[in-house]
């Protein structure tokens, strides 16, 4: 009779190991692979969505911020409620069509990953900023999983190349080269924060894009897992804009833990920047 008890015990043991084990898994797999999940039926949105109004979406078909998501999440939120805009958060690809976006004057993708949209729902989104629509992308917003030509070239404007690892949070120094602007008027020239540093497979600025803020590559450790230099050759911006059409795109590689977006400029940068892609601040792509 004890063989039996012992298999029972043994089945057991295999089915909580299995258990615990499968977020894990399903983990591994989402940041090495990706999932391909794309929604075509819309959400309701409110029938009374005043003006200005931000949608917030949040798809992640690769890896997931989950807690830096739902910061950014309560925090748009809160920006809504204190200035009266309306805000809707989403992780319904499908709200990318014209009729649904041209109710928002701003999108912000927060820490997107992943192939999110159909090619209907890329190209209503390219005519939404082209014709004038606001646009800010959040750290992962900016994944390599992300393989759109036109959101890589033209709204995000680099490649992500890795991310330090040993370790992956760092103090590093920010030179904010540009205090006109909505998203960094409220900082000091010289920011040190702690984050998880993107690098990028070259510099915007040779680009066309206006850099708002840099790291100084002598102020952290820009090495990847696996040892490979990270360093971008001390041109590594980390902030900042660029006019597609008549639309206004801003990108901030940072805010890669929730607790980022618990610090006061963190908060009032991500505020400016929502505001001036909703052409609510400063000025640019008329």
């Amino acid at each position: 009779m004890k063989r039996p008890r012992f298999i029972i015990l043994l089945s057991a043991f295999a089915l909580l190991t299995a258990a615990l084990a499968a977020p894990f898994a399903i983990q591994l797999y989402r940041a090495l692979i990706g999932f391909h999940v794309k929604e075509t039926i819309p959400p309701a949105l409110p029938p009374d969505l005043s003006r200005p109004a931000i949608l917030v979406f949040s798809k992640t078909n690769r890896y997931r911020h989950g807690q830096a998501i739902a910061a950014v999440n309560a925090l748009a939120k809160d920006i809504g409620v204190r200035r009266k805009w309306s805000v809707v958060v989403t992780e319904n690809g499908a709200v990318h069509n014209p009729r649904d976006l041209a109710r928002f004057d701003a999108i912000v993708w927060n820490n997107v990953t992943g192939d999110v949209l159909t090619p209907a729902q890329r190209a209503a989104l390219r005519a939404y900023v082209r014709r004038g629509g606001g646009f800010v992308g959040l750290h992962a917003s900016g994944d390599p999983g992300i393989v759109w030509p036109w959101y890589v070239e033209s709204v995000i404007g680099a490649r992500f190349t890795g991310h330090p690892k040993n370790p992956q949070f760092q103090s590093a120094l920010l030179v904010v080269e540009d205090t006109s602007h909505p998203a960094t008027e409220m900082l000091p020239k010289h920011w040190r924060r702690t984050d998880e540093w993107y690098s990028f497979d070259a510099s915007v600025r040779s680009r066309g894009f206006h850099v708002l803020a840099s790291l100084d590559e002598a102020s952290y450790i820009a090495r990847a897992w696996n040892g490979a230099d990270l360093r971008m050759g001390g041109d590594h911006p980390i902030m900042w804009w660029r006019c597609e059409g008549r639309g206004r795109a801003f990108y901030s590689a940072m805010g890669h833990k929730a607790e980022a977006f618990a610090e006061p400029l963190m908060r009032q940068s991500l505020e400016g920047a929502i505001a001036w892609a909703a052409r609510r601040a400063g000025a640019g792509c008329n």
